[in-house]
């Protein structure tokens, strides 16, 4: 299943317009606040220069690269928490998505109207974050008082829950995100079922003009960079209007408008490098003469995990693995050349997948 990317913002940010670039899509894109009602959906191939050289060698039939779905969120305003605006559905959506990008406005530009009136991206992200957390203390606070009397009657794990969420309920009342609380493994596995809107990884998105995005920042992104420096979110740059006339233009004309501003990579290969990055995620490869396949984990996955990726029988009835690194798939040229020179590794179950690692999966159910 594609990994899930909640794009949101203040209305008139540049959502929906970084959202048609990304995906290709046919959000709505106008000049008034909830122009965006309903969410809308984009699925996007995730572009890796890796699968192409495999690809090259093992010539497939097929070639299966790996999926981000983008949702392109109602846009938010004060009160969202207690129902403005168009906020309960904005924030069940939120609930759906396994990260948020979050787009802050970091532009000057009379023609396009502000909802407070002028741009100020940390005034912006305060409006965000308030909704979120407001909306977070509440469930942290129904949950309390769903539990309180089975902790006074000496429930251990009850107490043991009781005392987290109060630690919670202080971080939120006081303005901090859920993410921001310290929390070890077995803890983590309780906070995970109260769905916290708050602790899901933020990524955050400075839609600027186009010369900003060449000199790297303004007045604006330097504010947006100081509210979030305590936080543990990336922040990358974009120019959403500048996608958006790319996303019309044929491959070639792609080549020399990235030339002509100076751009190494387009807002996508932006995006899923940070997120990626935010996320902890890695790629291996699956790879035969009926398809070459990319395949999305964590960081420190083990060999059954990521053969659960593909199916759960593989991982419940896995034996072991065997693993090709790109490099020597590269240097062989053919998984045959590579088991001739040694290069196929035979791994069991404590191993940890690597990125670019090339598997063939042996079970038994």
């Amino acid at each position: 299943m594609a990994l899930r990317y909640g794009i949101i913002g203040l209305p008139n940010v540049g959502k929906s317009t970084l959202f048609n670039s990304l995906a290709n899509g046919n959000a709505t894109a106008d000049n008034f606040p909830f122009c965006t009602i309903e969410p809308n959906i984009g699925i996007v191939k995730v572009p890796d220069e890796r699968m192409q050289l495999l690809s090259s060698l093992v010539v497939p039939q097929k070639l299966i690269p790996t999926c981000i779905e983008f949702v392109d969120i109602a846009g938010l305003v004060k009160g969202a928490s207690q129902g403005e605006g168009l906020g309960n559905k904005f924030l069940a959506n939120i609930r759906e998505v396994d990260a948020i990008v979050h787009v802050v406005r970091c532009f000057q530009d009379d023609q396009v109207v502000h909802v407070a009136g002028q741009v100020d991206p940390a005034f912006d992200k305060e409006v965000i974050d308030y909704e979120l957390q407001m909306k977070d203390l509440e469930t942290v606070r129904k949950r309390m008082a769903k539990i309180e009397r089975v902790a006074k009657s000496g429930n251990k794990e009850a107490q043991q829950e009781l005392s987290l969420l109060e630690r919670f309920a202080a971080q939120l009342t006081q303005g901090g995100s859920a993410r921001t609380v310290a929390i070890d493994a077995a803890e983590a596995s309780i906070v995970i079922s109260w769905q916290l809107l708050t602790l899901k990884p933020v990524l955050y998105v400075a839609n600027v003009d186009e010369q900003t995005l060449q000199q790297g920042t303004n007045n604006y992104v330097d504010q947006l960079r100081t509210v979030v420096k305590e936080e543990d979110a990336g922040i990358v740059l974009v120019c959403a209007a500048l996608e958006a006339q790319m996303a019309e233009l044929t491959p070639s004309e792609k080549e020399l408008f990235f030339e002509d501003y100076g751009l190494k990579s387009s807002a996508l290969e932006v995006l899923i490098s940070a997120s990626y990055k935010l996320l902890s995620l890695i790629t291996y490869f699956t790879a035969g003469p009926q398809e070459v396949r990319a395949w999305t984990i964590r960081t420190g996955t083990k060999a059954p995990q990521a053969a659960g990726v593909i199916h759960s029988d593989f991982e419940r009835g896995f034996i072991k693995a065997e693993v090709i690194k790109l490099s020597d798939y590269l240097h062989y040229k053919t998984e045959l050349a590579c088991r001739t020179a040694g290069k196929v590794h035979i791994e069991g179950k404590s191993y940890v997948v690597e990125d670019g690692d090339i598997m063939h999966f042996l079970f038994n159910v």
